[in-house]
């Protein structure tokens, strides 16, 4: 978008205030559509963190995640966790992920998870 929008901006921001971990977006970015429940970004890198922890290869990078708080000012990035991205009927990956979107970046989203289905 050649504008960040003020309204997801402020979802966000409610998310980040700890008020609410419940928010379900369904956005679309670089032409991919994301669907998922927003995440603190703390609570976010905390679970990242415990992730490549618990990774052989990966474990060394779960540092980086848990280093300093975020920035001042408005959130600049949405957190999805148990987000898939949406291909046809198929939600990638199954389980749901880990994803870290930049605000500026989304060109359309609305409030809900989308549901795919394979039948």
């Amino acid at each position: 978008m050649s504008k960040t929008d003020a309204l997801l901006v402020d979802v966000a921001a409610l998310v980040e205030s700890g008020r609410s971990n419940q928010m379900s977006l369904t956005v679309v970015t670089g032409g991919a559509v994301v669907t998922g429940r927003l995440a603190p970004e703390a609570v976010w890198r905390q679970r990242v963190s415990e992730v490549l922890a618990d990774s052989a290869q990966l474990g060394e990078f779960s540092t980086i995640f848990t280093a300093g708080p975020r920035q001042e000012g408005p959130p600049t990035h949405l957190h999805f966790h148990v987000a898939r991205i949406l291909q046809g009927t198929v939600g990638i990956p199954e389980t749901g992920g880990m994803y870290r979107l930049a605000i500026e970046d989304v060109s359309a989203w609305t409030v809900g998870d989308f549901s795919y289905s394979d039948h």
